[in-house]
């Protein structure tokens, strides 16, 4: 697919194409093309995650003046966590437009949620280094519009480790604990993998941007796959 059609689906034309260009660019792609001479969308990753960040909390600390700093914290870390990055990443079919190596693309890359929301991200500091804040925030806000919402009404910050906790206990005590089993990527930009385990047998598994988030999605896997 043409890179423009991207650019037709956020309704936001590039100036810069290279950027584009190196926001849709793995770094599997980049490795296995020695010919390549741009960069790869990690670092404009790393920036995009903290625009994204900026637009969020601007948006949920003057949208919901009442609210406490708690509901704040909980409500932005729900909206821009990788399942709900994913979520909209998926919805624009970012996945289609990104270069991959052949290796990453065998073994599913353009589909991988970790991959995708990182991608988002490199997609969103891209557009704010070709524009300026107004202009990413009015893509951010129209793109995570309903993950706001949801956010606001509390439908995204469901506890799962306090719902799979009452769940395994229905039946008397149980020990539960979650465990990091693997750590991905640089230091400024780590995802964490973690199990979780009731009585030392593993339920689900789960990975995100921060213990916790991983720790969350586990909780969630083994209550889908358990109950």
């Amino acid at each position: 697919m043409a890179s423009d059609d991207i650019e037709a689906i956020i309704r936001y034309q590039f100036r810069d194409k290279k950027l584009l260009q190196e926001a849709l660019t793995h770094s599997s792609y980049k490795n296995e093309n020695k010919g390549y001479k741009g960069d790869d969308n990690e670092r404009l990753e790393f920036f995009g995650d903290a625009i994204l960040s900026f637009v969020v909390t601007e948006t949920l600390f003057k949208n919901y003046p009442s609210q406490p700093e708690g509901f704040l914290t909980k409500a932005r870390a729900a909206i821009v966590c990788e399942e709900s990055l994913y979520d909209v990443a998926v919805g624009i079919t970012l996945g289609r437009f990104m270069r991959f190596g052949k290796g990453e693309l065998l073994t599913g890359g353009k589909n991988r949620p970790s991959i995708l929301s990182d991608a988002l991200e490199s997609l969103f500091g891209a557009i704010y280094l070709d524009s300026d804040i107004e202009t990413i925030k009015t893509i951010i806000l129209d793109l995570l519009d309903d993950k706001i919402q949801q956010a606001a009404c509390g439908a995204l910050l469901m506890d799962y480790k306090t719902t799979l906790q009452e769940k395994l206990q229905e039946g008397g005590q149980v020990v539960i604990r979650y465990e990091v089993i693997k750590e991905k990527g640089p230091d400024h930009n780590k995802t964490f993998v973690t199990e979780v385990y009731a009585d030392d047998l593993p339920l689900g598994t789960g990975q995100g941007k921060s213990k916790k988030e991983a720790e969350q999605n586990a909780a969630k896997n083994a209550i889908e796959t358990r109950f």
